[in-house]
This record gives C-alpha cells, structure tokens and sequence, in this order.
C-alpha cells in the first residue's frame, strides 16, 4: 500500500485516528497563539499591542474559542480517541462505515482553513464564537468574512455528523460476541452518549446559521427585526446547541478519566452502571437547560424559575460521577503515574468549574455575573482544566498502545505541574475580577483591574511555556521511546501486576500487540464473562 493510499485514503479507524491527532495538536497551536495575543493585550490597563483596533482583539476572541471547540477538543476527544479506541474496545475490527470515516476527517481541514480565513478576510469575523446577529448581520460585518466562519461550522458539523452516525451504529451492531451493551467499557458508553448528543444539536446549529446565512446574502429577515424576524430566535437555536455542545465535549473525558482512575487505583470503577445511567442523565438535562445562557435578554420569571432548577439538576448526576471516581480511589492501590495526576488535576480543577457553574445557574445571581469574567473563568476551568486534562490523561495513557512508545516520566510529570500551576494561575484571578464586574470581550479596563489581570497574563506566558515542555515530552516519546537514559526503574503498571483477574474486559487495548496491528484482530475476541 502506497503512502498516498494509506493516509489520504485511508479506511482504517487507528489510521484515521492518527489523523485527527495530528490535526488537532496544529490547531491547538493556532488557538494557543490566538488566547495569548488576547491575554498579551490585557496584561494593562490601556491599548498594549492592538493600536486601539477592538475589531482585531474580538477577531482573535472569536477564532480563539471556534479553534479550541471545533477544531481542537471534538477532534481528539471524539476523533483520535473515539475512532482508535472504540471498535478495539468492543471487538470490532473497524468502524461500521469505513469510507466515512474518511470524509469525516477530510471534513475538518478546510475548517481549519476557513476559521483563519475569516480571521484574514477584510476586517474578519469579530462576533464572538456565538456569532449573533446583529452583530453578525450584514450591516454590522459588511465582508465574507462571517460567511467563512459559517462555512467552517457547517463543515465540521457535517464531519460531526457522519462521525456521530458512524459512531452509533458501530456500537450497536458491531460488539464482538458476548459483549452486551452493559458489558462495554465506560469510555465506549462515553462515546455512543457523545455521539447521540451530537445527532441531535447539530443540525439546530446548521438551521440556525443556514438561516443567518440567508439573512446576509438573500435579504431575508429571520433575525432582522425592521422585516419582522428576532435575533433572540438565533440565541434560542444557537444555545439548543451550544448547550449539549458543553457536554460533548466533557462526556468523551468523563470516559477517559473513569478508565484512568480504575487502572491507577487497581479497582474496578465504583458504581458501573451508575456510572453509564449518570451520563445518559447529563446527556438528556443537557437538551433542557439551554436557556441559562440568556437570563438576561428578558425571558419572563418562570422561565428563568424553570431553567434555574433544571440546571442545579444538572448537578446531580455529575456529583455521582464526581463520587464514583472518588470511591473508586478510596482504598486503592494508588499510583501516582503521569495519566493518574492529569485524572487527580480534572477532578480537582473540574469540581471547582462544576461550583462555579452552580453559582451561574441562579438567574438572580448570573443577571450580575451575565458577560463578566466570572463566566470566562468558570468556562475555562470546565474546558481548558476539564476536556484538556482528560485529553492529556488520555494521551499519556494510551499513548504506548498508539505508537508502541512510551513517554518520558520525567517530563510527563513536568509537564503536569507547569500546566497544572499555570492554567490555575491563568483563570483563578478572573473569577475575582468578574466579582468586580470586569466584563467580557472588552479589550481595555480601568486602572482597578490591573492586579489581577497581571497575574493572569503571566500565568498565560507559563501556559505557553508548558505547552513546549508538552510537545517536547511527545517528541522524546516519538523519537526515544521511553528514552531509558533518564529513566528510572518503576513498579509494574496495573495491566501487568493485578492479580484480582486476568484481565478486564476495558483493558483489550492493552493486552493487543502495540502499536496495534493494522488489522487488529485476526480472529475476533470473544467475552466469555465478565467477572
């Protein structure tokens, strides 16, 4: 097989897998560069870098956020992990639909492109990532620059899309024999909840901007009020989506962090089947809440009485998983190994995200906090200390069954305590300066703001530092190996020293050959118990 054949028409699930790893770590550099010219520019109070253009500063806000969501996070979390992993764990020898899986990842690059395109087109697209008219109309964003970033989101909901069909039916036709829906690994249920989620918001998000796409180019007046439409129908549509977006992105870490905890604490994960019922709870809740987003757009009393207790039930299911992973440390043969201190950083940095988030999901108290940094930071430490410490658990756990080679424990600790102080130090600070009522997306701030946003901006130059530090730990993986010079010896991994059981039915990844063969199995796993 040509090298042309293999990669560019690749049909196979670990290929493809690699595929959407590689495209991830490019635009995660592209968003990482993107968040620091923002923090660059508000490490003081008056114009530092931008020369006063507020258009540039909300133009990099907007390519910042799209390039971390749709490009970065739902790529890895859901395309590396999700493709590699899924049909491994369940016996199946590929994905259901081979070829489109292909064209779901051949989806994403001209995403990538149209995302930079609108940043370099004309003035480019500085409505936020939420894209609202009328900031968005054609009055206010006169070039094609909106469009492209409407034709970024409608690709990658299309490469989502087909993932997520794809996804779906693998799962429930493909499972070896034996294996029962109960008997799949947590990260496989993950998955499918994932995938579901994403069949069903997706195509409100595309009505939505196909609408406000329309409105720009074929003078129609879905959201122009002056022909009788309403914009605020856009952030109905839009937060239908954006809000089972959230969990999209969180659920395939859920997964990771569930199977990385068990493995470093030699237990069985405390509460399997509570564990599937919590996220398919978070899954259902999460279509239900979307307007907690919009208190202050003046939804009337009971709206905002009903969507404030539905998402403080939101809490619930999440407290059980929260719960679950702490039982499951509790009295376990702990290692702290690098996958095990990114999977104790999520729980920590993410139950500080969850009760912040519970603070938002007041009306009377997020009529205060609406567009301030108090809402950055409690996103951010969900996302960029939620998803982004599962994705790295994930990437040093399963990094030796991808590439056969593994990581550098000296740097992958490293790695974890810059990353670890620095996020920390990058978005603690905006909580407090969101108290104080420093709102959102505002490139300036009176001189009573420095403080904080100082400490910020330094933590985001750390940020920036442990990212190098991170890649140089991937390229010592792939280059070295375990790169034995500065190694020392450790105690045998889980997979090789419990002896409670053979092995774990969520632990086929491990047990095959690695790198796993190009086709995995050559005759297919049969589960003959699940102990």
């Amino acid at each position: 097989m040509s090298y042309t054949t293999r990669w560019l028409f690749s049909t196979s699930h670990k290929d493809i897998g690699i595929l959407y790893t590689i495209y991830g770590m490019i635009s995660a550099m592209v968003a990482t560069a993107m968040s620091v010219i923002i923090r660059l520019e508000l490490s003081g109070p008056g114009d530092q870098f931008l020369h006063e253009n507020r258009q540039v500063y909300n133009v990099l806000v907007t390519g910042h956020a799209m390039a971390m969501i749709f490009l970065f996070v739902m790529p890895v979390l859901i395309g590396a992990f999700g493709n590699f992993f899924l049909p491994i764990m369940i016996g199946a020898v590929d994905m259901a639909f081979a070829r489109l899986n292909n064209i779901s990842f051949w989806c994403l690059p001209p995403a990538l492109v149209c995302i930079i395109g609108s940043m370099l087109i004309e003035s480019g697209a500085g409505t936020g990532w939420t894209v609202y008219p009328p900031t968005s109309s054609i009055s206010a964003h006169s070039g094609p620059s909106v469009d492209t970033a409407i034709f970024a989101l409608h690709t990658t909901s299309i490469s989502s899309l087909l993932g997520a069909i794809n996804f779906i039916v693998t799962t429930l036709n493909m499972r070896s024999m034996g294996v029962h829906m109960i008997d799949m690994p947590l990260f496989v249920w993950a998955i499918f909840f994932t995938a579901m989620l994403l069949l069903l918001s997706l195509p409100v998000l595309t009505a939505g901007v196909t609408l406000l796409l329309m409105d720009r180019n074929f003078n129609t007046g879905f959201y122009e009020v002056a022909a009788g439409g309403d914009p605020i129908t856009y952030e109905h549509t839009f937060w239908f989506f954006g809000h089972p977006e959230v969990y999209i992105i969180i659920i395939p870490g859920f997964g990771i962090i569930s199977h990385v905890i068990s493995t470093y604490s030699k237990k069985e994960i405390f509460g399997h089947t509570g564990m599937i019922y919590a996220i398919a709870s978070i899954g259902l809740l999460g279509f239900l809440v979307w307007s907690h987003h919009m208190y202050v757009v003046g939804l009337d009393i009971d709206s905002r009485a009903y969507f404030t207790s539905a998402t403080m039930v939101i809490a619930v299911p999440t407290g059980i998983k929260i719960f679950s992973w702490l039982a499951t440390l509790y009295g376990g043969e702990l290692r702290l190994a690098v996958p095990m201190l990114f999977a104790l950083g999520f729980l920590f940095l993410f139950t500080v995200g969850g009760l912040t988030g519970v603070m938002l999901s007041n009306a009377s108290i997020d009529v205060a906090f609406h567009d301030t940094y108090y809402t950055v930071g409690h996103f951010h430490y969900v996302l960029s200390m939620g998803a982004l410490f599962s994705l790295i658990a994930g990437y040093y756990y399963w990094g030796y069954a991808m590439f056969g080679l593994n990581y550098n424990k000296v740097l992958g600790e490293a790695h974890f305590w810059l990353l670890f102080i620095a996020v920390n130090t990058v978005f603690l600070p905006m909580h407090f300066l969101g108290t104080n009522g420093m709102p959102r997306r505002i490139p300036e701030y009176p001189d009573a703001y420095l403080g904080w946003n100082m400490v910020s901006s330094w933590g985001s130059v750390m940020s920036v530092i442990s990212v190098v530090l991170g890649l140089y730990s991937v390229l010592v993986q792939l280059t070295d190996g375990e790169n034995m010079a500065r190694e020392e010896a450790v105690t045998p991994d889980y997979t090789e020293s419990n002896n409670t059981r053979e092995t774990r039915d969520s632990d086929l990844e491990l047990i095959l050959s690695k790198p796993a063969q190009y086709h995995t199995y050559s005759e297919l796993p049969i589960l003959i118990e699940r102990v």
